[in-house]
């Protein structure tokens, strides 16, 4: 599979500016799976803008 890394870019919702990740999906994925994190992606804007990438954070962003 081809990545598209532009389309991606363009796409990306991640604020946190000085990321060398963005449009990189899969670098990100594992990025934050490995600090056992979720990407800023899946986090509603207000919850992203924390950069508080936990995954308790993720659960009490959707639970309110």
């Amino acid at each position: 599979m081809e990545c598209t890394f532009e389309e991606n870019k363009k796409r990306c919702t991640c604020t946190y500016e000085p990321c060398n990740r963005k449009g990189k999906c899969c670098e990100c994925i594992a990025y934050h799976r490995a600090n056992g994190e979720i990407p800023g992606c899946l986090f509603p804007p207000a919850a992203e803008k924390t950069y508080d990438r936990s995954i308790e954070r993720f659960i009490a962003a959707y639970r309110s």
